[in-house]
């Protein structure tokens, strides 16, 4: 047993849907989230700046003596985790391995599509671990760098949101996939409007909840889990102002978090 908490860290908010899923799948665990606000968005960044802010990310989250980090950004997990996996004596999973698995689990017709960010869609990374798993499946990918702002403004079933689903997505009907993976961790919070557009035929992957489930499998594997079972803490931190924060991560967590959210200075890592 380890009552150390959890690590979580995102380029900003979207991290949030991920803490959801595993407080809902591991309420005795303790967490900390680092949100990096000021540095956001992650996606379109280079390589060599992606390295530097996530081994920062990770510092800062070290410091809090975490048992384990999970990269809630797709863009983090797909570009700059691959290099860092021997950097750090601590197991620290990202989004798309467990992603992967979850979208061929659910696949009848072995064509996959893929939805994220310009730099998670550019660095084939979904592609490439899917195929590694299974070498005959499609993989079809789609940027949408429209998603984030709309979640982050509040359209989440609106009008706009519809049309530009219908905008994204059109490839995505064509292509012929059943199953689609959310690769944003703003993304899920859109699944409402994407099913609308997809229709029943499509089965969405929430990123979150893969990850959620695979993290609850490591901490029994490597037995490391929390012997709480309830009463897990969960402590937020963001490198810019908190207002925000605190406003937005209560519609990603569906719940209040004002006054439970502090600054730090990210550039000390």
């Amino acid at each position: 047993m380890d009552n150390r908490p959890i690590g979580v860290f995102d380029s900003g908010l979207g991290g949030l849907t991920v803490v959801k899923k595993l407080r809902e799948m591991l309420p005795g665990e303790d967490i900390v989230y680092f949100g990096d606000t000021q540095r956001v968005p992650y996606g379109g960044r280079s390589k060599q700046t992606l390295l530097k802010y996530v081994t920062q990310d990770i510092r800062f989250l070290l410091s809090h003596d975490v048992k384990m980090i999970v990269a809630a950004c797709g863009t983090a997990s797909a570009v700059a985790l691959p290099h860092l996996t021997d950097t750090f004596d601590l197991p620290v999973l990202g989004v798309l391995e467990e992603a992967a698995k979850s979208a061929l689990s659910k696949t009848k017709c072995g064509k996959i599509g893929v939805i994220a960010t310009s730099a998670t869609v550019k660095s084939d990374a979904y592609k490439n671990v899917i195929q590694s798993i299974s070498p005959e499946t499609q993989v079809y990918s789609k940027a949408c760098p429209l998603f984030v702002p709309l979640v982050e403004n509040g359209h989440l079933d609106s009008e706009v949101a519809h049309l530009v689903a219908e905008e994204y997505l059109e490839d995505v009907q064509d292509s012929g996939a059943d199953a689609l993976i959310m690769g944003c961790t703003h993304y899920p919070l859109l699944r409402n409007t994407i099913a609308d557009v997809l229709g029943d035929g499509v089965s969405l992957i929430d990123v979150g909840e893969a990850m959620a489930k695979r993290v609850k499998g490591l901490l029994s594997e490597m037995d490391i889990a929390s012997d709480k079972q309830t009463g897990g803490s969960c402590r937020y931190f963001v490198s810019d102002e908190v207002d925000n924060f605190e406003a937005l991560g209560g519609l990603f967590l569906q719940s209040k978090i004002e006054g439970m959210v502090s600054k730090i200075d990210i550039d000390k890592y």
